[in-house]
């Protein structure tokens, strides 16, 4: 792999963080108090260019990589993580699964809004019962001929109150296992679908996050996704390829608070100098920047993999499992150098830590992506 970034990548990670500091560093702190989904900002990174980064040009995206995609969501996420999840959730799951398994018609009617930033969309597999086993669904889509019959519950879906797409996998015969689930794409409008309450979460607190009812939803078979039974392939295909997103954000919370406290030490005196000056502190600014370093590098290594249409399934894994903890262990450190300042809101290094605790939970727990790369280890 070519570590060097092209002048693209450059104008790409540039334009990501100038958008970052100007529009969503004001006010980040009063959007997470107050749970405040970023409307206005989100359709911005639309405008941008942001929600479809990887999807053909023809179809209003931006054509760009995979390499361009992590080096974007990790300037989004230093600044503002619900903002980032949107747009991961938008591009990997929403877009590229579409763009790669849907009919002409489907990405004629959904991608290109999508795309532009013109709608958003939701990827619904979470259930009360069944989190990260895909095969375990109870929600059930009942073949009625020219359309499905949906019905049952999703839980943590993001974007859930400001969709207006859909991408709902469902059971539709229990007897075939994961060979009888579908992947549906279901309209906001849809008579029988009903939007639950948003959850009060401890962290990425201004995003979109809700249960989703499903009674007797008709589904048009134009728009399954995939021969009937896909549906699991479908979920694990587009899952993949979200967790490198889900690293990218992990990566860009770590590096955000690093950041953050790098300028803290620079400023801050004790005992007649810099913070900086001290040598403990100094040692974890070592610990971070080397931890940061190594966790681009897996998103990446696995961004590259996926351009050249290489197998990347244990490397995405590896980098979500790596980067995620490594936010974690660096938002920890970043409270720890701004002492009793960090433990206050208007820092920032609080939110990123309280942020970085979901990367390790979706897209599959850290324990479920260690059954992931032990697979790809052992086949």
């Amino acid at each position: 792999m070519n570590f060097t970034l092209t002048e693209e990548h450059i104008a790409v990670q540039e334009a990501a963080r100038e958008f970052a500091q100007k529009e969503l560093l004001p006010g980040v702190i009063e959007r997470d108090e107050e749970q405040r989904f970023p409307k206005e900002q989100i359709r911005q990174m639309g405008e941008l260019g942001f929600m479809g980064m990887m999807v053909d040009p023809k179809h209003g995206g931006g054509g760009m990589d995979t390499k361009s995609y992590v080096l974007a969501m990790e300037e989004i996420s230093k600044i503002d993580a619900s903002a980032s999840v949107c747009m991961s959730v938008n591009n990997s799951l929403v877009c590229w699964g579409i763009e790669q398994y849907g009919t002409e018609e489907q990405k004629e009617k959904y991608l290109s809004r999508l795309a532009t930033g013109e709608i958003i969309g939701a990827f619904c597999l979470s259930e009360p019962e069944a989190g990260s086993d895909a095969t375990s669904q109870k929600t059930t889509a009942i073949d009625q001929g020219d359309h499905y019959l949906l019905n049952g519950t999703k839980n943590w879906i993001t974007n859930g109150n400001s969709s207006s797409v859909y991408i709902v996998i469902a059971q539709t015969d229990s007897e075939k296992g994961h060979r009888g689930i579908n992947a549906l794409i279901v309209e906001r409008e849809s008579e029988g679908f009903v939007v639950g309450k948003k959850e009060n979460k401890m962290g990425i607190r201004a995003s979109d996050t809700h249960s989703l009812m499903f009674t007797d939803v008709k589904v048009p078979k134009a728009n399954r996704i995939g021969e009937d039974g896909f549906g699991f392939k479908f979920a694990m295909s587009v899952l993949n390829g979200g967790r490198i997103g889900i690293a990218a954000q992990a990566l860009g919370i770590a590096s955000g608070a690093y950041e953050f406290a790098l300028q803290y030490a620079q400023e801050r005196k004790a005992f007649g100098k810099e913070l900086v000056q001290h040598q403990g502190i100094q040692f974890k600014l070592a610990d971070m920047a080397t931890q940061i370093e190594a966790a681009r590098l897996l998103c990446l290594q696995a961004a590259d993999l996926k351009d050249q249409g290489l197998p990347y399934a244990k490397q995405s894994a590896m980098a979500k499992l790596f980067a995620s903890q490594v936010a974690m262990d660096v938002t920890t450190e970043a409270v720890q150098v701004h002492g009793g300042y960090g433990y206050v809101k208007e820092y920032h290094v609080e939110r990123l830590m309280r942020d970085a605790k979901i990367t390790q939970i979706y897209e599959g727990t850290s324990e479920i992506q260690k059954i992931v790369i032990s697979r790809e280890l052992i086949q």
